[in-house]
């Protein structure tokens, strides 16, 4: 992946309608907010293996064994979900390069910075979201 410039984006800055869509503030804005994402998750993935490998002791009583085994794939479940997070981070990162980043994958219409702000990995604008959620449930009832 290219390294784009690291642009710095004042502490308390938060992206607004009087300014640009996607200008290079809102952009730094959101690729920032996404990289930090990403580091959390990958630090949180970093931590949750080392337990996994510092707790790998046998248990003598089977409930014991259970109980642990029971966590320790719910960790591994989670992980999972954090890796495909981290592959649609990754994605709206390359968006941000290319210039796509904030614009609805169905319309083409900018999505709201609300949107954005609250899930910084949306493709859809709240409208197409919640169309392309109806037709999913009338496949899925049919």
């Amino acid at each position: 992946m290219a390294t784009a410039k690291k642009k710095t984006v004042p502490e308390n800055y938060r992206p607004s309608k009087g300014e640009p869509f996607m200008g290079d503030k809102q952009r730094a804005y959101f690729r920032l907010k996404l990289q930090d994402w990403r580091d959390e998750i990958l630090r949180s993935t970093k931590e949750t293996l080392e337990h996994l490998q510092n707790d790998s002791e046998q248990h003598a009583d089977i409930a014991d064994r259970a109980s642990s085994e029971s966590e320790r794939a719910l960790e591994l479940r989670a992980r999972d979900r954090q890796r495909k997070l981290i592959a649609k981070i990754d994605a709206a990162l390359l968006r941000l390069d290319d210039g796509s980043y904030g614009y609805c994958e169905d319309t083409g219409e900018p999505i709201s910075l609300n949107r954005l702000d609250a899930r910084p990995i949306a493709t859809l604008s709240v409208e197409a979201q919640e169309r392309h959620e109806r037709r999913e449930r009338v496949y899925r009832d049919e």
